[in-house]
């Protein structure tokens, strides 16, 4: 396998649909009929094992739509929130990018960098619903997306109506901790959130400064710009004070896509989503 892939197949599919309709908020995929779904009632969240990695779609560089896209050398450690599509109908049966069939009733996902197959635990912010898939596929391919999920576990994170949702994805890892100067893939910086709590408060974190002279311009900044909802969160945990600079609290996609937009324009593209 050469080392420049090129995602054909439902991957490639996947991102020329995402991005035809990443300017709604509503899929353009579709549910099953009524019906036509599985009458078992819901799949069952799998069950992680260690797994080979797939022969297909690992890379560990890959193209589409002229982008980049470098595999994750390891899942452990990874956590990442952001926002959740799902794809249905338009896709089932056909091979995804690890040449698996695509079956919208099992509990699969497709992620951009995770190892195939690799395990992760989906927690929806909005009603703290949390569910495990199987990444077995390559997309979303648009902005602030980080996750495609298949109907049946949209279903079950309640999220088929809106077609997105906040969500906090964490690997379910059974590789080795990376050796030293490897790349740990986790991008968040807050704690695990406490098991069983509520419903999460969300925010955009835009800065972490140990200095905070730094905290208050990036804090200046944005309400010069009218983010009138930026303040300085003084964290203590730390043997020295951290002054994280957040936004919100963030109410749903709508809101983080509109808040994600403006912070590029004015040259912020380094942002993470928080919760408390």
């Amino acid at each position: 396998m050469t080392r420049l892939e090129r995602v054909g197949g439902l991957a490639l599919a996947t991102a020329l649909l995402t991005l035809a309709g990443c300017a709604g908020q509503k899929p353009v995929d579709s549910a099953p009929r009524a019906g036509t779904a599985r009458q078992s009632g819901p799949a069952a969240d799998p069950v992680p094992r260690p797994e080979p990695r797939s022969n297909y779609g690992n890379g560990p560089v890959y193209e589409v739509n002229g982008k980049l896209y470098n595999v994750l050398d390891t899942s452990y450690g990874y956590r990442e929130r952001g926002v959740a599509s799902w794809y249905g109908t338009k896709f089932h049966g056909r091979p995804t990018s690890s040449r698996e069939p695509y079956d919208m009733h099992e509990m699969t996902a497709a992620h951009k960098t995770l190892p195939l197959p690799t395990y992760v635990r989906v927690r929806n912010l909005s009603n703290n619903r949390s569910i495990v898939v199987r990444v077995n596929d390559r997309g979303p391919f648009v902005d602030n997306r980080i996750i495609d999920l298949s109907y049946a576990a949209a279903v079950k994170l309640d999220m088929i109506r809106d077609g997105t949702s906040l969500v906090e994805v964490t690997a379910i890892s059974f590789d080795n901790p990376p050796v030293e100067n490897v790349r740990v893939a986790s991008v968040t910086d807050d704690p695990e959130p406490a098991p069983g709590r509520g419903n999460a408060t969300v925010y955009v974190q835009v800065g972490a400064f140990g200095d905070e002279g730094n905290a208050r311009r990036r804090h200046d900044l944005l309400h010069e710009h009218g983010i009138r909802e930026a303040f300085i969160h003084r964290d203590t945990a730390a043997a020295q004070p951290i002054y994280r600079v957040r936004i919100g609290p963030i109410s749903g996609v709508d809101q983080y896509d509109g808040l994600v937009a403006r912070l590029q324009r004015i040259g912020i593209s380094e942002t993470h989503l928080v919760t408390e």
